[in-house]
């Protein structure tokens, strides 16, 4: 059996100076895990996706999006979406994000 390990998730992307990074750490059919790197005053625009998705804050501050909500979010943040929920991050700080993108359910 194979498993993915990364003992220190900060250590699996590097920060662009102005921009935004990514990186896929795990995909196969139920779920695509990705690193993001956000530079300071970078967003990711409010957008939906198909499929349930995690969100997981490394590192940083920013502003959060979640449909109607606006939250201000910061390290040790953790937020579950389901299908169609518009989102969107503005990164206050440099950020470590990790998304979750739950493909389908588990047999």
């Amino acid at each position: 059996m194979s498993y993915a390990f990364y003992p220190n998730l900060e250590a699996e992307v590097q920060i662009p100076e102005n921009g935004i990074l990514s990186r896929t750490l795990y995909n196969d059919d139920h779920l695509k895990v990705v690193i993001f790197g956000f530079a300071p005053g970078q967003e990711l625009s409010a957008h939906t996706a198909p499929m349930a998705a995690s969100l997981y804050f490394v590192r940083g501050e920013a502003q959060l999006t979640l449909g109607e909500d606006v939250r201000e979010v910061g390290a040790g943040c953790f937020v579950h979406m389901p299908p169609k929920l518009q989102h969107g991050i503005a990164a206050h700080t440099q950020v470590v994000l990790l998304l979750t993108m739950h493909k389908k359910a588990l047999d």
